[in-house]
């Protein structure tokens, strides 16, 4: 994630008068803090980790701007690094830049709601949508909620996942995901570890991801075993999820159910 900054007489490295200025850390770490001070983008970046490609237009209805408005924000949000257009014929769209973009976005929101307490006195429609986040939900690219924490649970307990020294495919494990159809090798250069864990801000607890994690969530919603609800990161087991998890991986439905809060 390349985080561009364009601020004027910023402090030259090994300046004598401004030793802690002089890291070349904290123009980057300010610019970053920059574009997520503001609310609308911050909930633009928290829209984008459904790892869709979403219009200008899309965005402002989300978040109830002005296009106008919602079209400065996306300029900062661009060059700044966090975000990336792209275009199909006549329409513009914007996604989060990559991988550590989301990563980044996905660490901040996660590390706020565990230090943060949760309100009190929601709308039963906010709590409604809570509740549907808590089941299942896409994080960038892999699923996190309780779905996503009983699937890593159950690669666990079944001898495909370690967790004592770090998120580890078994070899039981690669080839187990190679069987369903997944495809282990990332794309060309990447960096991407193979699985890492990822604290899930609802269940205090670490889901998968990395491109384990990633292909997991493409073969559980390309297999129709989980299904987006509406146009949100939310998503929830279907029938037929219910009956193949527990073929494949022994998960229960009481399983996916969150713990209250």
């Amino acid at each position: 994630m390349a985080i561009r900054t364009r601020t004027p007489g910023a402090p030259r490295t090994g300046d004598p008068r401004t030793p802690a200025l002089a890291d070349p850390a904290v123009p980057r770490l300010a610019a970053l803090a920059a574009l997520l001070a503001d609310e609308t983008r911050a909930a633009v970046c928290l829209a984008l980790l459904d790892k869709r490609a979403w219009t200008g237009g899309e965005l402002a209805r989300h978040c109830g701007v002005a296009p106008s408005t919602m079209s400065e924000h996306l300029t900062r949000l661009v060059d700044g690094g966090l975000l990336a257009r792209e275009h199909q014929g006549r329409h513009r769209y914007v996604r989060l830049a990559g991988p550590e973009a989301a990563r980044f976005v996905e660490d901040m929101a996660e590390r706020v709601a565990v230090a943060v307490p949760r309100t009190t006195g929601a709308g039963l429609r906010a709590h409604s949508a809570g509740r549907a986040m808590a089941r299942g939900r896409t994080c960038y690219d892999h699923l996190a909620g309780r779905l996503g924490v009983a699937l890593t649970d159950a690669l666990t307990g079944n001898g495909l996942l370690r967790q004592d020294t770090g998120f580890a495919l078994t070899d039981d494990g690669v080839a187990w995901f190679t069987g369903l159809g997944a495809d282990l090798s990332g794309p060309p250069s990447s960096r991407r570890p193979l699985a890492r864990p990822c604290l899930d801000w609802t269940e205090r607890r670490p889901h998968l991801g990395g491109t384990a994690g990633a292909e997991l969530c493409r073969l559980v919603l390309t297999r129709a075993w989980a299904t987006r609800i509406g146009t949100g990161r939310a998503v929830k087991v279907t029938a037929l999820g219910e009956r193949e998890l527990h073929r494949v991986l022994g998960i229960e439905p009481h399983d996916l159910a969150p713990a209250e809060a």
